[in-house]
């Protein structure tokens, strides 16, 4: 797998994923860059994703859906806030209603990915900053730390399957 750690720091709200891959730092950005690659992973292997909207820009809106086995759809945004390509990447992130929208009775997450070259190889880390521990709770309870390792877990196919 290429998770090779990750570690829940209750008392910093983070939730933080270091993954390393056999690609360029370059060739691992386009995974988040374009959406067709970045829908072959974001969601859990039984929940994929589908990217209705996606600016990849500073200010960009996207908007996507996971479908669950029984055909069911849970939806999330995102904002973009920050891109200094192919280093970093940060966005807000949330739920979303039926009408793909923020849902507003629910707290977004921030979060920060970093891409640093290894030899060829390049280190992603991620790290999910909640509002408070009560956020931080209920996401783990719903199964994001084991959802986000299945997901970065189908990265490794999509750089091997799809060209730069």
């Amino acid at each position: 797998m290429t998770v090779i750690s990750t570690h829940k720091d209750v008392h910093a709200l983070t939730l933080t994923f270091v993954a390393e891959f056999d690609a360029s730092v370059e060739r691992v950005w386009q995974v988040w860059q374009d959406p067709r690659q970045l829908e072959r992973w974001w969601g859990p292997p039984t929940w994929p994703a589908t990217f209705e909207r996606h600016e990849f820009e500073v200010g960009g809106q996207c908007r996507y859906y996971m479908t669950g086995p029984e055909g069911d759809k849970a939806r999330g945004w995102w904002t973009i806030t920050a891109i200094d390509a192919p280093n970093r990447l940060e966005f807000e992130n949330g739920f979303a209603d039926d009408d793909g929208e923020p849902d507003k009775t629910m707290d977004s997450m921030r979060i920060a990915v970093t891409f640093e070259p290894l030899g060829g190889k390049t280190r992603m880390t991620s790290v999910t900053t909640f509002v408070s521990t009560k956020q931080l709770e209920q996401l783990m309870e719903m199964g994001m730390e084991e959802g986000m390792g299945q997901a970065m877990g189908q990265i490794d196919e999509v750089l091997a399957s799809m060209a730069p």
